[in-house]
């Protein structure tokens, strides 16, 4: 049995839910690997960035945004409001927020000591409705999907822009 991992760079906005198409790069890694049959996961280390796997739809809204990702952003909306409040959801709690100011990098969470920076727990419920990570088969050296067939990654922390990675294990 062969083990293949590579981890991909992405940089996400500020102000709303940043999606990837990382179909290219699973692709690539797949054909890099050498692995012909077996599995391939795609993982997000993050609490507020999921995986999913979805049709590419190639309408786009102004923000380049594709349809189905607008629509699914829309969806989850309802489900899971934007945290726009400290009222509206219990997290951060004042340990929490304790926790975070006695850290080293604290600056980088909490800006000027601003904990709405903190106002993020509708990406953590969104990210865990979603899920972190999705299957795949690997079938003749190929990402076993159909013609439509993507693999996206998502950043629902709308708080601030930041570097994510993304990571890709094939196994065969």
């Amino acid at each position: 049995m062969s083990v293949y991992k590579k981890q991909i760079t992405l940089n996400s906005d500020e102000g709303h839910a940043t999606f990837f198409d990382i179909t290219p790069e699973v692709k690539k890694a797949i054909k890099d690997s050498n692995i012909k049959e077996g599995i391939c996961t795609v993982i997000s280390p993050h609490t507020t960035c999921s995986v999913f796997f979805e049709e590419f739809a190639h309408d786009k809204d102004e923000n380049g945004n594709e349809f189905l990702q607008v629509d699914l952003n829309n969806v989850l909306k309802k489900i899971i409001p934007d945290h726009d409040s400290k009222e509206q959801y219990l997290y951060p709690g004042e340990e929490h927020y304790q926790a975070v100011e006695s850290w080293p990098n604290a600056e980088a969470y909490l800006p000027n000591g601003d904990r709405t920076a903190l106002f993020n727990g509708d990406a953590h419920l969104k990210s865990t409705l979603i899920g972190s990570s999705e299957t795949f088969e690997v079938d003749n050296g190929e990402l076993g999907v159909g013609t439509t067939g993507y693999v996206y990654f998502v950043d629902f922390d709308r708080t601030r822009a930041r570097e994510r990675r993304c990571k890709i294990v094939i196994i065969g």
